[in-house]
C-alpha cells in the first residue's frame, strides 16, 4: 500500500477590477471525483493572473500534503496552463516568480499534467475563489486560516438526519497491544519491540471486538513494526483470514533521542526541547520527527485508503501518534487534542467517511473488551 496516489487538482483565481480585490481557490480530488482537500484565500489587491497562479500553487501544495505521486492539474486559465506546459513564454515579469514556485512544486511529484477545462467544469474551484474574493472585499468575514480545514476531506453542511451507511467507508482504528516499553511508560517510536504476553492477549481481545463490529472486513492495514503486524495478524485471523497489508506511512512518530526514555527522563534531560515540543506540532524531538510531518504522511495514507477501499470496512492497526492525528482531523479539533486524548494499548476507535466528505466518529478508545 505504499504505491501511487493519483489526484486531480482543480484551481482558479480572480480579481474584481483586475487589479482589484483578489482571491484563489483550489480543490484536490481523487480520480473518482471525491474531494480530499480544499484551499482558498484572499490576496488583497492584485490581478487575475496572479490569483490564478496562486490557486495553482495552493493546489500543488495540498497535493504534496497528501503525498500524492501523480497530479492532473485542470484550470480554466488558458494562460497558466499554456505557460506551465512550456508552450507560451512568460512575458509578464510579475508572474515569473510564481511560475518558478509552481515549477518547483511540480518536481515533488513523479508526474504532473496540465489541462485546460471550460469554466463550467471548474465550478468547485471557482466557488472557492469567489468566496475568497468576497472576503477580500469584506462581503463575508475572513476565515481564520484562509483555507478550508486540512484533513481527510472537507465536509459540507449536513442536516441532522442520520446518514445512510450504504456508501460509507468504515475505518476501525486499533492501537497495537502492549510491549515492554508500553508498560514502562517509555517513548516507543521506531524501535521494533514485540508484544508481551499481555500484549498478545490484548490483541486477541481487540480482534474479538473488531469481529463484533464487522466480519465483512475488506482490508487489514498495518504499520510495518512488528508490534502492529502481530496485532493485525490476530485481527485478520479472527475476521476470516483477510490478508494483512503493510502500509509504511502508518508507522509511529520518530522520537529521535527520546526513544526508550520516560517522560520524566526527557523533562530532566531536554527541558527546553520538551516545552517547545508540547507547544507546537512543528517542533520535532532532537533527531526525530514532528507531529506536523507525521500528519502529512498519515493524511496521504488516509487518501490512499479511501481511494483503494471505497464503501468497505477497513481495519487500520497503528500507533498512538498516527491514530490521534487521524481522530484530530476527523473531529476538526485543535492541536491540544493530541496531548489530552489517551489511547490504551489495543484500544479501538471507529469512524465512517462518506464520498461527499461527511465524517462520523462513532467511538474513541473502546476498551471494554480488555476487561
Amino acid at each position: 500500500m505504499s504505491g501511487d496516489l493519483r489526484v486531480v487538482v482543480e484551481a482558479d483565481g480572480g480579481s474584481r477590477g483586475n487589479p482589484g480585490p483578489a482571491g484563489y481557490g483550489a480543490v484536490v480530488k481523487d480520480t473518482d471525483g471525491e474531494v480530499l482537500l480544499e484551499r482558498y484565500a484572499a490576496l488583497g489587491t492584485t490581478t487575475n493572473n496572479v490569483a490564478e497562479y496562486s490557486g495553482l500553487i495552493a493546489g500543488l501544495r495540498a497535493a504534496a500534503e497528501l503525498n500524492a505521486t501523480r497530479v492532473d492539474v485542470r484550470m480554466d486559465s488558458k494562460l497558466v496552463i499554456e505557460q506551465m506546459s512550456g508552450r507560451w513564454q512568460i512575458k509578464n515579469p510579475g508572474l515569473r516568480p510564481l511560475a518558478a514556485e509552481a515549477a518547483g512544486l511540480v518536481t515533488k511529484f513523479q508526474a504532473v499534467t496540465f489541462d485546460w477545462i471550460p469554466r463550467e467544469r471548474n465550478t468547485d474551484a471557482d466557488a472557492l475563489a469567489n468566496r475568497a474574493m468576497d472576503e477580500a472585499t469584506g462581503k463575508v468575514p475572513r476565515s481564520s486560516a484562509g483555507s478550508a480545514p486540512a484533513g481527510i476531506a472537507v465536509p459540507k453542511p449536513r442536516s441532522w438526519a442520520p446518514p445512510s451507511l450504504d456508501n460509507a467507508t468504515r475505518l476501525i482504528l486499533v492501537r497495537h497491544g502492549s510491549t515492554a516499553m508500553t508498560t514502562q511508560g517509555r517513548y516507543s517510536g521506531r524501535g521494533d519491540v514485540p508484544l508481551t504476553d499481555e500484549g498478545e492477549a490484548q490483541a486477541m481481545a481487540a480482534a474479538g471486538r473488531v469481529a463484533g463490529l464487522s466480519r465483512d472486513v475488506g482490508a487489514v492495514l498495518t504499520s510495518p513494526l512488528i508490534r502492529c503486524v502481530r496485532t493485525a495478524e490476530l485481527i485478520a485471523a479472527e475476521v476470516g483470514g483477510v490478508p494483512v497489508t503493510v502500509m509504511d506511512d502508518l508507522i509511529e512518530c520518530d522520537f529521535g533521542l527520546w526513544e526508550a526514555k520516560t517522560f520524566a527522563e526527557v523533562q530532566e534531560g531536554w527541558p527546553r526541547e520538551m516545552s517547545a515540543w508540547l507547544e507546537s506540532t512543528s517542533v520535532a524531538p532532537p533527531q526525530g520527527e514532528s507531529f506536523k510531518t507525521v500528519a502529512k504522511r498519515v493524511r496521504g495514507a488516509m487518501a490512499k485508503i479511501l481511494q483503494a477501499y471505497p464503501g468497505q470496512v477497513v481495519v487500520v492497526v497503528s500507533h498512538v501518534s498516527p491514530i490521534k492525528l487521524i481522530l484530530r482531523d476527523a473531529l476538526a479539533a485543535g492541536d491540544a487534542f493530541l496531548h489530552r486524548l489517551f489511547l490504551d494499548a489495543a484500544g479501538v476507535s471507529t469512524m465512517d467517511i462518506w464520498p461527499d466528505g461527511n465524517i462520523a466518529v462513532r467511538s474513541v478508545n473502546e476498551t471494554a473488551h480488555l476487561r
